[in-house]
């Protein structure tokens, strides 16, 4: 039997090691008790009645004590608190108070009722019995109300949350974006559940992991975020890197809320970076919301609403030389102008000016019904609502520079509907019912529109842009996403409990991307781009030259079931269990007669019956009273992104066709684009008939013929299976006198069958004496999406330290060393780019070397301290700190011509790496920074009410001084050429921003 006080220091430990290695969390949204009751000594209290109260609610759940000794309640609302009133026949009949419960973890009650004497009851509270996470088996950070509240988020995002992880990186170098790297991995392979339906970008375009722009739901309404790296819990399921969930308040017997407004410009902005002036231009960003929530009919239904607006900004920081700007481009303002002149006088298109900055919003709503059917039944309904948009550049490395119009904007409207209904069917059977629904249309659309194509000029250093983007001329994306899932448990006499489930995720794609339909015209040097004389000219679309005709539409299902059984042991806990994901899907690509021809397979490869068997196991010991082991072992699948196969669908060379100027002798200097005999189609209405606006006449009609100089034709490799990654974890808590709690993970990873993408018509025919092989394109030049023949192997170790003092200070550290291996980065949604932006040494090569979003060192704090400077009025100071070592990078050079011959066709990226040179062997600048909140608690204008006022510094390091908290980072895609500079300065994230705000709760 497990004693009372070892499990409450235990409990303890999980409490105070947020961010640490707290209890694992599965793809759930309620938690549960379980426990074993017995009589003074040791025997079953067999009969006995657990009676379990929420509070808030009045919500009322009963289970019967079966002969072993135990009892399960599945399906409880996260948080409390909760009364546990034990009724016994034999003994003193219990009552528990105040017990919290954590996002599914389940509470273990195991208590030895004492005998029974001539009282009416025994009253007791949680932290003085035997209670603590049983599911604690995997490295994991469980974030409740208070650090959401509390910690210094400035962006409202739980990102500013889970950062305080060490394992967790947030890249903060692309403005809004703030993407999560789990233990050195893509953050295309995490997912992302808000009350059980899956919500992370299920195409795979954003870097951030959302499928829109920002969080897409209202920060104040989450109850509990919860990260797992390697769960063992068979319900988990559709990523690789790490498993991100959250769940949402309810609203309960008494009317409670909150409404907050916060507001920052540029005159709180920092405008200085190691001693240089930086003009951040002139903007204001407010956000302002508000929560409620409450009874409809008391102890029965409920209501919870939450409204989230921000009005802000985007800001670009980037200018010519001498401009004063933060990120300074090596190109003078006398050749931007004279370019941007030509553009309106030549060209008669007017490229905007360099940019500082654009306005943005975004606009959230989240609605939520709980209704208590009866004691057996509880149902909840959870709608969600999210439109928002920024403004981003498309081609921004150090090399290359544009004006405003060729930026665009990303947006993207989402809605989600999700049902639950939890029901006790017996005192030993509980089961879950879920359906959820999302739609999302994205949008991405260039500043200065599309009636005018792209054009580049090619300077000495850097390449201008203006025009329409060529990959924003025709895009357009939407997706609906159906959940179906049923979840049983079965609790035996035995003391074991069955999980089993069957789950059904159906999506529907709506894609359409092509690139070029306005046309891209590069130009090499300025007096070329003023008389026309063009370097490349590219043109796509369907031989309709109606782009919608080359959409992809397609869809498939990701069917799952799954069998777990969990037991004790003496001091171990054991779970076992097997899952088992397939997919189905009747859309296939068009096929292409002349691939067929060529392969001798078709293109038409999809994953329609592809599954994979996933095994798990994980086992707690309980060593000593102060030490926890835990472990596991695990195979996952899921997060490849959904784009990389729709490429199949949309470029196959069967919708749409490509043709270049060269076919025509635009492209060696015969020919001008102004010449008298140039013919121009496609124009729209009332614009100019010229290069840019027109397409010329020989590609127009060649691609209604449906013959093309086409790009390479995408395809999925015969045979594909999905990718998979075995999880292999250890970790230990352990309670030092006076209360330190240490934690202590590793975690070794081992990846199978990775996707990666490889050209699929060359042969090796010979080899340079530098060793680089040389090869022959002896079929239709194809890309495919194959699995590689390289396993890839990762390590991250990670230990952590936690306290609480009676002064009202407390703080956590950690440490996190990552060694994260990928066989390519595949940081792209096109293949030619996954192909490309990568270093090599052989472009067809697997070799699994350091990831692209690896960080190897990282080291973060948090210092905590209250007090009561104002009569009974809280004055909290929080502070986040975070070190770590910059980003992974190559030096290669341009390969394209030798050793390579244009075959491959490499774009002249600096991509190709010098014999025995090994991908990202080079390690960034380190980077340090400090946030800071502080919050003054103000009296409400009523009993129960309060008011607080507070301010967060992003950045406090470089407000102290402007030397301190700069960021130097290399550039996408993590290339370094002969005589580059490896990094650049990144203003966004260098510069500190205050923002003021205040609140009021009810």
């Amino acid at each position: 039997m497990h004693t009372s006080s070892k499990l409450s220091r235990i409990a303890v430990a999980v409490a105070l090691s947020v961010g640490l290695s707290t209890a694992a969390v599965a793809q759930q949204t309620s938690s549960g008790i379980r426990g074993n009751i017995t009589g003074p000594q040791g025997n079953a209290d067999a009969g006995a009645t657990i009676t379990i109260l929420h509070i808030p609610s009045g919500t009322v759940r009963e289970a019967v004590v079966g002969e072993s000794g135990q009892f399960s309640l599945k399906g409880l609302r996260v948080g409390g608190p909760y009364q546990i009133i034990v009724d016994s026949d034999r003994f003193e009949d219990t009552v528990v108070e105040d017990v919290y419960l954590t996002l599914g973890e389940d509470y273990n009650l195991s208590m030895a009722l004492e005998a029974e004497r001539d009282i009416e009851n025994i009253v007791v509270t949680g932290s003085a019995i035997s209670a603590t996470a049983f599911n604690e088996r995997g490295p994991s950070a469980t974030f409740g109300l208070e650090e959401l509240e509390q910690a210094p988020s400035i962006n409202r995002n739980i990102t500013d949350i889970v950062r305080i992880d060490p394992r967790i990186y947030v890249d903060e170098s692309r403005g809004d974006e703030n993407s999560i790297r789990c233990a050195g991995k893509s953050p295309r392979f995490n997912s992302f559940t808000l009350d059980g339906v899956r919500v992370n970008d299920s195409f795979g375009l954003n870097q951030n992991g959302y499928p829109t722009e920002r969080m897409p739901f209202p920060y104040d309404a989450i109850e509990q975020v919860a990260v797992e790296l390697a769960p063992f819990d068979v319900m988990y399921g559709g990523f690789t890197a790490c498993n991100i969930n959250a769940v949402t308040k309810s609203g309960t017997n008494e009317i409670h809320g909150n409404v907050f407004a916060d507001y920052t410009s540029d005159s709180f902005r920092g405008d200085s970076i190691e001693g240089d002036k930086v003009d951040v231009g002139n903007y204001s960003e407010r956000r302002y919301g508000f929560t409620v929530g409450g009874p409809l009919i008391e102890d029965k239904l409920f209501f919870f609403a939450a409204y989230e607006k921000l009005e802000g900004a985007n800001l670009f920081f980037r200018g010519p030389t001498g401009s004063g700007a933060a990120d300074q481009v090596d190109i003078t303002q006398a050749e931007l102008d004279e370019i941007a002149s030509i553009a309106r006088d030549v060209y008669q298109y007017d490229p905007g000016p360099i940019p500082s900055s654009f306005d943005n919003e975004d606009e959230k709503v989240l609605l939520k019904l709980d209704w208590n059917i009866n004691t057996q039944h509880r149902m909840s309904l959870t709608y969600n609502y999210n439109d928002g948009n920024n403004f981003t550049e498309s081609d921004g490395d150090n090399d290359e520079f544009e004006f405003a119009n060729h930026l665009y904007e990303r947006g993207a409207e989402l809605e989600s509907w999700v049902g639950v209904l939890y029901s006790d069917w017996t005192d030993q059977f509980t089961t879950e019912v879920r359906v959820g629904y999302l739609d999302l249309q994205n949008r991405q659309n260039s500043v200065g529109g599309t009636d005018f194509g792209e054009i580049r000029v090619e300077t000495d250093d850097v390449d201008v842009y203006l025009g329409g983007d060529d990959s924003r001329q025709s895009n357009v994306l939407g997706y609906d996403l159906l959940n179906l899932s049923f979840r049983g448990f079965y609790y035996f006499d035995n003391g074991h409990e069955l999980t089993f489930g069957l789950e059904r995720e159906s999506l529907d794609i709506f894609n359409l991307f092509v690139q070029h339909t306005e046309t891209e015209i590069r130009f090499d040097g300025i007096e070329n781009f003023r008389n026309g004389f063009a370097d490349a000219i590219y043109y796509n679309n369907a031989p309709s030259h109606n782009p919608e005709d080359a959409a992809a539409d397609w869809g498939y299902a990701l069917n799952t079931a799954y069998v777990q059984d969990e037991f004790y042991y003496g001091d171990f806990t054991f779970m076992l269990g097997m899952r088992y994901d397939w997919y189905t899907s009747s859309d296939r690509p068009e096929e292409n007669t002349d691939f067929v021809a060529d392969y001798g397979f078709s293109n038409t490869e999809t994953l329609d019956g592809e599954g994979l068997w996933q095994p798990r196991i994980g086992v707690t010991y309980e060593w000593t009273e102060d030490t926890t082991l835990r472990g596991g072992l695990g195979l996952y699948s899921g997060g490849n992104p959904n784009v990389w196969i729709s490429n199949s669908f949309s470029a196959n060379n069967v919708l749409q066709f490509g043709q270049r100027g060269r076919s025509f002798g635009y492209t060696d200097g015969s020919r001008s684009l102004f010449d008298d005999d140039v013919v121009y189609a496609g124009l729209e209405d009332g614009v100019p008939n010229g290069p840019g606006y027109g397409i010329p006449q020989e590609l127009y009609d060649a691609v209604s013929g449906g013959v093309g100089d086409n790009f390479e034709i995408n395809y999925l490799e015969p045979g594909f299976k999905v990718p998979s990654e075995w999880k292999l974890s250890l970790g230990v808590t352990h309670i030092f006198p006076q209360q330190y709690v240490v934690t202590a993970d590793l975690l070794v990873s081992r990846r199978q069958d990775q996707a990666i993408i490889l050209r699929g018509d060359l042969e090796q025919v010979g080899t340079t004496e530098d060793g680089y092989p040389q090869y022959d394109s002896v079929r239709e030049p194809s890309f495919k999406l194959a699995n590689s023949e390289t396993d890839s192997t990762s390590l991250t170790a990670s230990i952590g330290v936690a306290k609480q003092y009676d002064n009202g200070i407390d703080f956590t550290a950690g440490y996190s060393y990552n060694d994260a291996e990928d066989v390519q980065p595949m940081t792209s949604a096109v293949a030619f780019s996954n192909y490309t932006n990568r270093a090599f040494f052989d472009p067809q090569e697997q070799v699994s070397s350091t990831s692209n979003y690896n960080i190897r060192h990282r080291f973060t704090a948090t210092l905590n301290y209250e007090t009561l400077w104002f009569d009974d009025y809280a004055t909290r100071f929080s502070l986040f700190g975070s070190l770590n070592e910059g980003q992974p990078y190559s030096f290669a050079y341009n390969g394209t011509v030798d050793p390579y011959g244009f075959t491959p066709f490499l774009d002249f990226a600096e991509n190709v790496l010098e014999p025995g040179a090994e991908r990202n062997s080079e390690y960034g600048s380190w980077w340090g920074k400090l946030d800071l909140r502080v919050t003054q608690q103000l009296p409400g204008f009523s009993e129960g009410h309060s008011a607080q006022a507070f301010f967060v510094v992003d950045n406090l390091t470089n407000l102290l001084n402007d030397d301190w908290g700069i960021l130097e980072q290399v550039d996408f895609p993590n290339l370094v050429g002969p005589g580059d500079r490896a990094e650049s300065r990144v203003g966004d994230a260098s510069l500190y921003e205050i923002r003021v705000g205040v609140e009021y709760r009810f």
